[in-house]
């Protein structure tokens, strides 16, 4: 299927947009932007300049994606979530040069008005709670909480909040604790 571009939103040259993508209504695509296959940008988001996303990303209303930020796959933005791109900014200093990127990993889910502060990696499959403010690194499969965001407990590649014995309740999958956070036990 082709993309689905909506006739309000504005794509700059130079972009790249995969196919089975949808781009709704008031988006702005700035130049140097690739975006994957089969992504669904929803009302008012920006991305750009130089912004990379992966496939099947859901980016919801009112996201800003700023130069620096970095979607790997299977990423979801959640409606008005915040990435800055400067950590000291200041309305009279141009700090164009001082952007620092901001890398969100695979399976990663970002909850409505959370605040990511550049320069951080969100893990793998980790979730940031809705109006959380993440101010460091975040390991794989953490849920996080709060302001600072503190993690304060682990969830599933499928989203369910693990119990102590670290099995999905939704699929039977089995994680072991490790210093990047958990890993995925594979049957062999």
């Amino acid at each position: 299927m082709a993309k689905f571009i909506h006739e309000s939103a504005y794509i700059d040259e130079g972009c790249a947009i995969g196919e089975n993508t949808k781009i709704w209504h008031f988006c702005h695509i700035i130049s140097g932007t690739k975006i994957g296959n089969n992504c669904s940008l929803g009302q008012n988001v920006m991305a750009g300049p130089d912004v990379n996303i992966g496939n099947d990303c859901k980016i919801q209303n009112n996201v800003s994606l700023y130069k620096g930020v970095t979607l790997e796959d299977n990423v979801f933005c959640g409606p008005s979530c915040v990435f800055t791109n400067v950590l000291t900014p200041r309305a009279g200093v141009e700090r164009k040069d001082e952007y620092t990127p901001t890398l969100v990993k695979k399976g990663a889910t970002i909850g409505a008005n959370a605040t990511i502060v550049c320069g951080n990696t969100l893990g793998n499959y980790c979730t940031i709670g809705a109006g959380a403010v993440i101010t460091k690194d975040v390991v794989d499969y953490a849920l996080m909480a709060g302001v600072p965001a503190k993690r304060i407990g682990w969830v599933s590649r499928s989203g369910d909040l693990l119990k102590a014995d670290l099995i999905c309740p939704r699929t039977g999958e089995k994680y072991i604790e490790t210093t990047n956070g958990l890993r995925l036990i594979e049957d062999k």
